[in-house]
């Protein structure tokens, strides 16, 4: 497909909030996490060191609340595979944050049962591996735990929530939640990439220890450490943007 026509056939695509560039010498896919959209990304830059930023953005959220929700991980990964195949023309890595991390992986598998070109390099961020994924603390949280999650997340970003907010909030994470909950995979499958795992050094939440079992998911996995907390990836820190582009 010439870069006109990929162009063309993305230009309008929801899954993405600006067009595919034709210039671009490569590309990341940033998957988000649960509860959030394609805005998580908004700090970043639109390219990084000539590789093109493009974050992904689920239905039900966002510019895309009025979308059915995406149900499960695995139909998530299944609707991924026909907005992203047409931008597969040049080399491309994903990143995907806690549990984004986990419709990723499936994208990735999808992608190969198709014969599509695979990643150069997946980047899983803060996120137990998916035979795993059942341990997350936020799958034991109740819904009043949850919304008081939301309302700290919110205010470690320099944000006072108001209800209206929150009540929004709530209603993306609940649904995002139960895709989560909903999640099984009891055997690794490897993807056909490297694999780097990304530990923050701040993270309460995720230990080093429990992202150990992402090394059963590809023959080559690199474990590696950034300064931050569990969303210090929003701010784009020149350590990350560093590591994402290991690959080049």
């Amino acid at each position: 497909m010439t870069t006109t026509a990929t162009t063309a056939a993305t230009g309008t695509s929801p899954w993405f909030v600006r067009p595919p560039s034709a210039a671009a010498a490569a590309r990341l896919f940033c998957f988000p996490f649960s509860g959030s959209g394609a805005s998580a990304f908004s700090a970043w830059p639109a390219e990084i060191d000539g590789m093109e930023v493009c974050p992904v953005q689920f239905p039900g959220r966002e510019n895309r609340l009025a979308h059915p929700h995406y149900g499960t991980y695995e139909d998530l990964a299944d609707s991924l595979v026909e907005p992203l195949a047409p931008l597969l023309d040049r080399p491309y890595a994903i990143f995907a944050h806690c549990a984004g991390a986990i419709p990723a992986y499936e994208t990735v598998l999808r992608l190969a049962a198709r014969g599509l070109p695979a990643p150069e390099c997946l980047y899983v961020s803060g996120q137990p591996a998916p035979h795993e994924a059942g341990r997350d603390r936020m799958l034991t949280l109740t819904e009043p735990q949850l919304r008081a999650e939301l309302e700290s997340f919110l205010r470690g970003r320099g944000i006072e929530p108001r209800p209206d907010m929150t009540d929004l909030g709530m209603y993306v994470l609940l649904r995002d939640h139960a895709a989560a909950g909903a999640y099984r995979r009891t055997e690794p499958v490897p993807v056909d990439c490297p694999l780097v795992v990304l530990h923050w050094s701040e993270d309460t939440d995720v230990r080093p220890e429990d992202l150990q079992g992402w090394q059963r998911y590809a023959d080559e996995v690199e474990f590696r450490g950034i300064g931050g907390g569990h969303y210090g990836f929003m701010d784009a820190p020149g350590e990350l943007l560093e590591a994402l582009t290991s690959w080049r």
